[in-house]
């Protein structure tokens, strides 16, 4: 019976927490010194696979701030129990307006802290930055957000990140993928989960035709193995990146299905076809296409919530 995900702090737009399984019995059939990933985002695959080394990077500074902060120690579990009980007593006593005096505070001057809150009591848990690098998600309209228990878990999920962050070497930094793979040398494992085109942009994650090609090229150059993670497809359309940029000699395509998180109801909340693309073959008894359930599904309710 496969082990139960470690689920991160923040909750991030197609966070990959469905599929880490794949993705770690796929890291486990290579041989590597060193896991790199150009956009770490949520830090959930990193933080399943548990490599004993890696470099995570991404282009947003906050995500990278809060992870710096907990590995350093200046953020520590019994600090976010603290915060977040302090600032959601204010927020259940003032409601809307304090959400959105914290918000405003936040894009004066960024706090880890802050971002965790404003993650976790905006609309849906989505991250996004306008053109001018400014918080802009609305209010979820939850005052009692932060209610014993929800704050045990948030609690909880620091507590795991840094036992395990006590146990590795690894190294966050704030940097444009362009610049994270120019640094992947023989013997390194590249995951690479970039942002969907068309899909969940923003400024920190803005993402285009020209961006998939670029990575797709960057990909294929690497004097290391690689794994990518994108959509292939759903319901309504498909990923014509799959057949353009990811169709070329020596790339290897797996799929597989799950659902995302980011629907306000369950009826919004459509399965996705995944794409795991590498530049090693990989055996389809890795992960094969199954069904995953609405009732799987709603079991990460920490996402959801």
């Amino acid at each position: 019976m496969s082990r139960p995900p470690l689920v991160p702090p923040l909750k991030c737009q197609g966070i990959k927490t469905k599929l880490v399984s794949a993705i770690r019995k796929v890291a486990e059939t290579r041989e590597y010194t060193r896991w790199i990933e150009p956009f770490c985002g949520s830090g959930v695959v990193a933080l399943n696979v548990q490599p004993r080394k890696a470099l995570l990077c991404d282009t947003n500074r906050h995500i990278i701030s809060l992870y710096q902060d907990i590995q350093s120690g200046k953020i520590t579990a019994s600090t976010v129990k603290e915060f977040l009980t302090t600032e959601g007593e204010r927020l259940k006593a003032q409601g809307e307006p304090y959400y959105y005096e914290v918000r405003t505070r936040f894009n004066e001057a960024p706090t880890p802290l802050d971002f965790l809150f404003l993650n976790r009591s905006c609309f849906n848990g989505v991250i996004r930055f306008n053109r001018k690098g400014k918080f802009n998600v609305p209010y979820c309209h939850k005052p009692e957000r932060f209610a014993q228990a929800y704050v045990t878990k948030i609690t909880n999920q620091v507590r795991q990140i840094s036992d395990v962050l006590r146990t590795v070497n690894w190294t966050f930094e704030v940097r444009d993928f362009r610049e994270t793979l120019a640094l992947a040398n023989p013997g390194d494992f590249v995951y690479a989960d970039p942002p969907y085109a068309g899909r969940h942009v923003d400024y920190f994650n803005s993402w285009s035709d020209e961006d998939e090609t670029a990575l797709a090229d960057r990909l294929a150059a690497l004097p290391c193995d690689f794994l990518l993670s994108t959509w292939h497809s759903n319901e309504f359309r498909s990923n014509s990146a799959i057949n353009t940029a990811w169709a070329r000699s020596g790339f290897h395509i797996l799929k597989r299905e799950h659902y995302y998180h980011v629907g306000s109801s369950e009826d919004l909340r459509h399965p996705m076809i995944e794409a795991l693309i590498s530049n090693f073959p990989m055996s389809e008894e890795v992960e094969p296409i199954r069904k995953t359930t609405q009732s799987e599904f709603f079991d990460l309710g920490d996402i959801t919530a």
